[in-house]
């Protein structure tokens, strides 16, 4: 029994921050952003009162609605983020409670940039034991809660959003086949948010040294992604005896369009069939691959294979092999 991906859908914010916009907050140009990112816009809550569980709520109404799926029936609700709205409760059950999922328990799952990809992986267990028949996914993150708008490297990279997905059991070999998922704990000094832990809790020295903002060293984290990425795809389609031809689709994290870019040519993957979308959300971090699976699922058939892949500070990595379910 494998566990299949019966449903998508996302919610992103309605104010956007267009590459006009930041050339008047820091020094930086759309021809700058562009060509190093491929990003135009991103979206932000901007909302008073809102985060990260509120647009994870949205998009979990709008998947129940689209699945037909009452509130009751879900077993277990996994949020993937780095923004929590709170170090306590978890936002998984925050979400809960805001959509009325009485019957279900949750609990949130931090891998940053990875944190969906190592969701779906851990919720698919609990299908494959037969123990639960409706697992929901959520990869959210209030990036702009974190991000420092002075810091032209990162402020222009990330944006606000939620996808989820919705997994059911599957006896006819669709669904979740096989995850090869990664760590490496030395990359935690590229990318990070030394501020507001155990380590470095909150206080006047922190914010005097805007710990309380995401840290990005980009060329190290760079030549990992492609590598981190690159080597977990191959691996896992070696353990399937997948080729390049087999696949359909390759849905890759979208933190950077060369990022991207070079994945695909290095697995020899035709661009065409690489999901992106960064050019109109920026890095959403946790909620990129189920905002791509939501933004190309009418172009989705029944049976296709997907390979999903990502890469996080930590660092964490890997890919999913999976077959599409409708």
């Amino acid at each position: 029994m494998n566990a299949a991906i019966t449903g998508v859908a996302a919610y992103v914010p309605e104010t956007t921050l267009t590459n006009a916009d930041l050339e008047k907050m820091v020094d930086t140009n759309d021809e700058w952003i562009t060509s190093r990112t491929g990003i135009k816009k991103r979206h932000i809550l901007k909302e008073e009162g809102k985060a990260t569980s509120d647009m994870g709520a949205e998009a979990v109404k709008e998947l129940l609605k689209k699945t037909g799926t009452k509130a009751e029936e879900i077993d277990l609700i996994i949020c993937a983020t780095v923004t929590a709205d709170m170090t306590f409760p978890d936002t998984a059950n925050t979400i809960s409670y805001k959509v009325g999922m009485k019957n279900a328990y949750g609990f949130d799952l931090s891998a940053a940039c990875s944190g969906f990809l190592f969701a779906l992986t851990t919720g698919a267990k609990f299908i494959e034991t037969g123990t639960h028949k409706k697992v929901i996914i959520v990869g959210a993150d209030m990036m702009s809660s974190i991000v420092d708008y002075t810091d032209r490297t990162t402020c222009v990279i990330f944006g606000d959003a939620a996808g989820a997905v919705l997994l059911e059991p599957d006896m006819d070999s669709q669904g979740v086949i096989d995850s090869v998922l990664k760590a490496d704990g030395v990359g935690g000094k590229y990318l990070n948010r030394k501020g507001g832990g155990s380590l470095n809790p909150i206080s006047q020295d922190v914010v005097d040294n805007r710990m309380q903002y995401l840290f990005q060293d980009g060329r190290p984290v760079f030549k990992a992604a492609v590598n981190g990425m690159t080597t977990a795809v191959k691996e896992v389609m070696n353990r399937n005896g997948l080729e390049p031809s087999d696949i359909n689709w390759m849905v890759p994290h979208q933190a950077n369009m060369r990022i991207i870019n070079a994945v695909a040519d290095f697995m020899d993957f035709p661009r065409e069939r690489v999901m992106k979308n960064i050019q109109e959300y920026g890095n959403t971090t946790a909620a990129t691959l189920p905002l791509c699976l939501r933004d190309y699922e009418d172009q989705l058939k029944k049976g296709d294979n997907l390979i999903l892949t990502a890469f996080g500070g930590g660092f964490t990595w890997g890919a999913t092999f999976l077959k599409w379910a409708y």
